[in-house]
């Protein structure tokens, strides 16, 4: 009898917690971790990898879950969200200042299939549309809250960039109907939508205009610029995705030769190809090499090797805009919404991204239209602006571009905290 007294006066949350400790162990780099592979599909392995948060608490669901969607599609949230922009370590090992795990949980999604570590059996089978990427994801977090019972109750918040943010507009309202029809549990509290391409025409309508005004090309430019994406346009027209997203490609170069090699992801950088390539191997090294053998991947498993072909197998669905999805998002759910843009940021820029931002339909709209813009001070600086209306929000980040966790950590600590309300 006493027994069963004890058992039913026992925490069950602090039972799950304690279970779900054995699956915390050394991995790679300080701090405990998890990581694995969930089949999303027949033949679809998807993986993860989670940092439970070094913060000082008894318990570490008393911090939220922030979980990271990286853009491309088919760039690696374990590989680049990881060791470029916010994870424990740097890509050369050094410890970071600025990791968000010292204050919310972190789970890495290689997400859609086909990225980082992340792979399908049969490549012909990758995702070809966002909608079927954000179903995919929703199946994961089946999966996963299968194996971590004890964040079922956790908020959730869905950081994303680029691409990424796509992806995660789709992943949130699926995810959102998923809980509504008692499919899953889950806490899902905000979105934050970081260096978005949201609308892409909105965006590349912006690039010459932007550029032109800072000097970067001239009247020349401009124009083949111009007419280069008036192309990309007249193939939406016609519903002929595939040739936009030729034509999108093309264009992508016209404007970096036009500038010189500016850099795409912040205009007060120069784009150098030798660069680049030391930087992507360094990081291809890192994650074929120590990082695999710490998470004791198999070796048929290449981190990178699907990412083209899911690159590709987008092609037709790359150019569609989500706008209506955003929408939906703001009207008819309570998560809440971010938008994060970088001032440097040409591949996404921020005059494409308010472009889009005022199409948006919901009903707080005159409330955000209304609001006042407040500078975001800290430590006598101005990193940026941030303007709130209803369930909506955009963050203005000064000295960054299109890497904002990356370029700058300060800003972007900052607005982690105040979404996750931790910090």
């Amino acid at each position: 009898m006493k027994i069963l007294l004890g058992l039913a006066s026992y925490n069950f949350d602090q039972f799950l917690f304690e279970v779900n400790r054995f699956l915390a162990k050394p991995g790679y780099g300080p701090g405990e971790q998890d990581w694995g592979f969930l089949d999303v599909l027949p033949g679809g392995h998807m993986f993860y990898w989670l940092y439970y948060t070094t913060a000082d608490v008894a318990n570490y669901t008393e911090r939220p879950l922030a979980l990271w969607l990286q853009g491309g599609p088919g760039v690696s949230s374990t590989g680049r969200g990881n060791f470029e922009f916010f994870g424990p370590l740097d890509v050369h090992g050094n410890e970071r200042n600025w990791t968000w795990v010292k204050y919310v949980n972190v789970l890495f999604i290689d997400n859609p299939l086909g990225s980082g570590f992340s792979y399908m059996e049969n490549i012909t089978l990758l995702p070809s549309t966002n909608y079927e990427i954000a179903q995919d994801l929703v199946e994961f977090m089946k999966l996963f809250y299968e194996r971590h019972r004890e964040f079922e109750d956790v908020p959730l918040h869905i950081f994303s960039q680029s691409y990424g943010a796509k992806m995660a507009a789709e992943f949130a309202l699926q995810l959102y109907e998923a809980v509504q029809r008692e499919e899953l549990r889950s806490n899902l509290k905000s979105v934050a939508l970081g260096s978005p391409l949201i609308s892409p025409m909105d965006s590349f309508n912006a690039w010459a205009p932007l550029m032109l005004n800072m000097a970067i090309i001239d009247k020349d430019g401009y124009n083949r610029i111009m007419e280069a994406v008036e192309k990309i346009s007249k193939y939406i027209e016609n519903n002929r995705w595939k040739l936009a997203f030729l034509q999108w490609w093309k264009t992508y170069h016209i404007a970096i030769n036009a500038s010189d090699n500016i850099d795409f992801y912040n205009v007060l950088k120069y784009r150098q190809e030798d660069d680049i390539y030391l930087k992507n191997l360094t990081l291809h090294t890192l994650m074929n090499g120590p990082v695999k053998k710490a998470l004791g991947i198999e070796e048929h498993i290449k981190w990178g090797s699907q990412g083209f072909d899911i690159f590709l197998k987008l092609a037709s669905d790359f150019l569609k805009p989500v706008i209506d999805i955003v929408s939906e998002l703001l009207s008819n759910t309570d998560v809440k919404v971010s938008v994060i843009s970088g001032q440097l940021d040409l591949t996404c820029p921020t005059v494409g991204t308010v472009n889009w931002i005022e199409k948006l339909e919901w009903n707080y709209r005159e409330e955000y239209v209304n609001a006042p813009r407040n500078y975001i001070h800290i430590d006598k600086n101005i990193e940026g602006y941030e303007k709130s209306g209803g369930n909506f929000t955009m963050y203005l980040v000064n000295r960054a571009g299109h890497m904002i966790p990356a370029d700058n950590p300060i800003a972007m600590s900052y607005i982690v905290k105040q979404i996750t309300n931790y910090g």
